[in-house]
């Protein structure tokens, strides 16, 4: 069968870090070494893996799995908080290895990144086996013996996802169009990345239950019943390694959530700590040059159940001033008898900033330069040098998390440091 498979060379490399956040404590601490382990953000008894050691992954402890529930797994699993410093050397030498190569790199987050080689060939014609086992030396060398490094090389970025995940740890793996079929012969159709629960059970829906069949599909079959969109034809092509990801995904929301420490009703606790929420959630939205029209609070309550509350706005936002205002009134809609366990805010229908046009109202101006001038403060001498009163308990209570997905609030916490 003629599948019109894309017959060019791999350019694009795929690196992820294998379990990295629990890879780096272990190659701090040699005693964890070989051990069952676990990172979380914050330690407590019924606090969650956020990133586990693949001694733990073979004892069934993954990431969402609860303190509790790893120890009765296994009484000797150790859990330890995140430690910024680590990941921050760890993310910094794999950026500048990664650029050693070509400059045209995307981290899609702290573990995991992107070489796109077009263009790099004729100063660099080494096989890009040779440049990935080089990759996996060189994290070894520059940040420690117990990295492990799996490489997926293939001509779009879906493949050489894919290709990166077929040997896990450490693994190095080449899709092109001269073994593409046998790879999806020996996949099951869970291990196709992006097609979550919703999207397998739409597939299997239409007879499609392997990577196979889903390659045999007809365009016309995913597109107009399957997706019902021109995703149909998006993953029709992908599926044939031709590039359909290269390209900028929009902001859809920014927000921040928070484990209250002591679950509590105090009003002036909880609103201070709400308050810093809303400083770090401006922060990232003025970060991405963006402003916001949508606002939305929400709590978890230590009994169960929860309250949330959001409003739209006809004018934009991004004042943390701005942000407050919304947010504080919203809160007070919430049962102030109910113990609060978990609380968070995201801003949404985000649009590109127009900050850099002149207001023709002076109290706007003058929250403008009043917002650009404490960002540019704590952009010299560091997040939270000048910060609201009233967040004052909730900067002694709030941890400053390591963000876990995309990395551009990883890198203005960088930019801060």
């Amino acid at each position: 069968m003629n599948y019109r498979i894309n017959k060019e060379e791999p350019q694009i490399m795929h690196i992820d870090l294998n379990s990295a956040f629990a890879s780096a404590e272990q190659q701090a601490w040699p005693s964890l070494r070989g051990k069952p382990m676990g990172v979380t953000n914050r330690l407590s008894k019924e606090c969650c893996v956020i990133a586990a050691s693949y001694e733990a992954k073979a004892l069934g402890i993954k990431v969402g799995v609860r303190r509790s529930e790893a120890l009765a797994l296994c009484p000797d699993f150790v859990m330890l908080e995140t430690d910024p410093s680590k990941y921050t050397h760890m993310y910094q030498s794999l950026i500048r290895i990664m650029k050693s190569y070509s400059p045209n790199i995307k981290m899609k987050s702290i573990d995991e990144g992107i070489i796109d080689f077009h263009g790099t060939r004729s100063v660099n014609s080494r096989s890009l086996l040779d440049i990935g086992m080089e990759i996996k030396q060189r994290m070894r060398d520059e940040v420690g013996t117990f990295m492990r490094v799996n490489i997926g090389i293939a001509p779009n970025r879906f493949l050489a996802k894919t290709a990166a995940g077929l040997h896990k740890p450490d693994g190095m793996d080449l899709i092109s169009h001269r073994n593409l079929v046998d790879v999806y012969k020996s996949m099951e159709q869970e291990d196709i990345s992006g097609i979550a629960d919703g999207y397998g059970s739409r597939l299997r829906a239409h007879g499609i239950t392997t990577p196979m069949e889903f390659l045999e599909a007809d365009e016309n079959l995913l597109r107009k019943q399957v997706y019902k969109s021109i995703n149909g034809i998006y993953w029709h092509e992908r599926l044939r390694g031709y590039e359909m990801d290269d390209q900028p995904t929009s902001l859809g929301m920014v927000g921040r959530q928070w484990v209250v420490k002591n679950p509590s009703n105090d009003d002036a606790y909880l609103r201070s700590c709400l308050h810093f929420l809303v400083e770090t959630t401006g922060m990232k939205l003025r970060y991405r040059s963006a402003e916001a029209r949508g606002v939305c609070v929400w709590v978890a309550f230590n009994a169960g159940g929860g309250w949330s509350d959001k409003r739209m706005f006809k004018a934009t936002f991004y004042t943390n001033q701005d942000i407050w205002l919304h947010v504080s009134r919203l809160f007070d809609h919430r049962p102030k008898h109910m113990v609060v366990r978990t609380m968070g805010l995201y801003l949404y229908q985000i649009t590109p900033s127009t900050r850099s046009q002149l207001s023709m109202f002076e109290d706007i101006a003058k929250a403008d330069y009043l917002t650009k001038a404490m960002d540019e403060i704590n952009d010299f001498y560091g997040a939270f040098t000048l910060f609201s009163a009233d967040t004052l308990l909730g900067t002694k209570h709030v941890k400053q998390k390591v963000p876990f997905g995309g990395t551009e609030y990883f890198e203005l916490l960088l930019k801060r440091a």
